[in-house]
């Protein structure tokens, strides 16, 4: 009777490993919540540096562009927060749609998804990418994206130990540049539209960092040619739209590096990435600020006047976005409308598998409503 406990006891034990780290914690049905009407943005471009880490780029002299931005333009920087694992494809998950990686992936190498889910780029208007056939294809998966333009490069550029890895992040500017100033570009239309974004993921800082250490040369020059390359690529969208003053810039990391060129764990030169943001709808300069990696996908939405992705768990920073007014309080509402939506469904979903299910009695959805309902009049009589 004892070895069929302990047989039973190990079966659950074992069944529960499955059940926690590789059933997806995603779930579906909820309706989109927009925003904001009056989006501060027309465009957003949004620069990945792969591999990037916080105190790397915060030495002034492997990024003199970006620093004087910092320091110059009114703008929003510090450090963001990323989550365990430490890779490439969960950082980009956070960044892009808002959630933190669904662990169930590891059984597809971090590839892709098993589900389905929500991303900025699916609820812009359009959205054109260029970089790593492993990272920006990754987004087009699944759902219908017909207006995602991506461009990638060969798997054979990315081989770990080429001493010029800066190359893949050269050819992304330059394949970018030949797309904008094509005369015959059939997405010229597209590039006039609101609530576009440009995506640019630069992996050269990474490679060089896997090769040979974030301390060496290689690795520090390649931050100072993504620097130069950020600079190139501003120029030629500012001269492309006439310096109209409607496109936002956010530059970030998806995840740092460890002093012996690894990453994937918990340690601060890991998790502690890189974030400015400047352009359109910035108008004072925070630094030293932090974020949570989630946050930047709300914030994105934001800024574009998009629907919040679905899926997402990112919070809007509101207290770095001044000045804050009507609209900027009515988003943040609408974030948190958006978020309620997932514990809903997630709530409907524990009731059918459960038993005795009780639901804590100051989250009733009588109270959910008064508090929306309080929350709206005080925005229109401005209490």
């Amino acid at each position: 009777q004892f070895i069929v406990l302990a047989i039973v006891t190990h079966f659950i034990l074992f069944y529960s490993i499955f059940d926690v780290y590789f059933t997806s914690p995603l779930t579906h049905g909820m309706p989109p919540h927009r925003s904001t009407t009056i989006p501060p943005s027309k465009r957003l471009v949004l620069i990945v540096a792969d591999g990037l880490r916080a105190d790397k780029f915060y030495d002034f002299k492997y990024a003199p562009y970006l620093h004087s931005i910092i320091n110059n333009q009114p703008s929003i920087s510090g450090i963001s927060h990323t989550r365990v694992p430490t890779e490439s494809r969960p950082g980009h998950v956070a960044i892009i749609s808002g959630f933190y990686e669904d662990i169930s992936a590891v059984t597809r190498g971090w590839k892709e998804n098993p589900i389905e889910f929500d991303s900025v780029f699916n609820r812009s208007l359009s959205t054109f990418g260029f970089g790593s056939p492993d990272i920006v294809p990754m987004f087009k998966r699944g759902l219908t994206y017909e207006h995602f333009y991506l461009e990638c490069y060969d798997h054979e550029r990315e081989e770990f130990g080429r001493n010029n890895s800066y190359e893949l992040d050269l050819w992304v500017e330059e394949k970018f540049k030949e797309f904008l100033l094509n005369k015959s570009n059939s997405y010229k239309q597209e590039l006039d539209q609101s609530g576009i974004v440009f995506f640019f993921h630069l992996l050269g800082i990474d490679t060089n960092g896997h090769s040979h250490k974030p301390w060496s040369f290689n690795y520090l020059q390649n931050i100072q040619i993504v620097d130069e390359i950020v600079q190139r690529l501003v120029i030629l969208i500012e001269s492309y739209y006439s310096h109209d003053q409607k496109t936002t810039y956010l530059f970030t990391s998806d995840h740092g590096m460890t002093d012996w060129g690894s990453h994937g764990s918990g340690d601060d030169t890991e998790t502690l990435t890189p974030v400015v943001l400047w352009g359109s709808g910035i108008h004072q300069t925070r630094k030293n600020i932090h974020v949570e990696q989630a946050d930047l996908c709300p914030l994105m939405a934001y800024l574009l006047g998009l629907e919040y992705p679905v899926n997402s768990v990112g919070q809007l920073p509101v207290d770095y976005l001044y000045p804050t007014d009507e609209h900027l309080l009515k988003a943040y509402l609408q974030n948190a409308r958006q978020l309620l939506e997932q514990v809903h469904v997630q709530k409907q979903e524990l009731m059918k598998r459960l038993i005795n299910f009780k639901i804590y009695p100051l989250l009733t959805d009588d109270d959910e409503n008064i508090f929306f309902t309080q929350m709206d009049r005080l925005l229109k009589t401005g209490g």
